[in-house]
């Protein structure tokens, strides 16, 4: 299974593809879609969804995962940011893909086994888990590799459950 994970962002887009065979996750390729600041709006969320439509027609993932937004203080932010998350999930539903949204501290507990963990602790275990020589830079790959991992996790477990529910 392929599964394209995704920091969504309006500036900087954190993805990463894995694939997943029986318990073993494997990179598959990571980066980031990035749009330059004092471009207007519209132009910016072309770029998001061109950028994210050509990685999914490239690596082809059975599954893409989001990290849900959390906002507390800068509202013209998150209003950038949902703008862009939707047309990232309009490129992998487009496309046919399932999708499945991950809090910041449901992908903690996957990967670190605390929902509370701090974000170098994350990064360390996404490394460890990819067997990377170093941490994916800028952050957003990171996490967006974090979330295809947790969305790894989750799909195993739930599989596991339905199968079990099924008997």
């Amino acid at each position: 299974m392929r599964i394209l994970g995704i920091d969504p962002g309006i500036a900087i887009i954190g993805f990463g593809f894995i694939d997943k065979v029986g318990s073993k996750v494997t990179p598959v390729q990571y980066g980031c879609v990035q749009t330059e600041a004092h471009t207007p709006d519209e132009e910016r969320l072309h770029h998001v969804y061109e950028g994210m439509r050509q990685l999914i027609d490239k690596y082809k993932p059975d599954a893409v995962a989001f990290e849900k937004l959390f906002f507390n203080r800068n509202v013209t932010t998150a209003m950038s940011v949902s703008q862009a998350r939707g047309v990232l999930i309009l490129a992998a539903v487009q496309q046919g893909l399932p999708i499945a949204e991950y809090t910041p501290m449901q992908v903690k507990q996957a990967i670190v086994g605390y929902g509370k963990a701090e974000k170098k602790q994350v990064q360390e275990m996404v490394r460890m888990f990819l067997k990377l020589q170093s941490i994916p830079k800028p952050d957003d790959v990171a996490d967006a590799l974090a979330v295809a991992i947790c969305h790894a996790h989750s799909y195993t477990l739930n599989s596991k459950l339905n199968e079990v529910l099924r008997k």
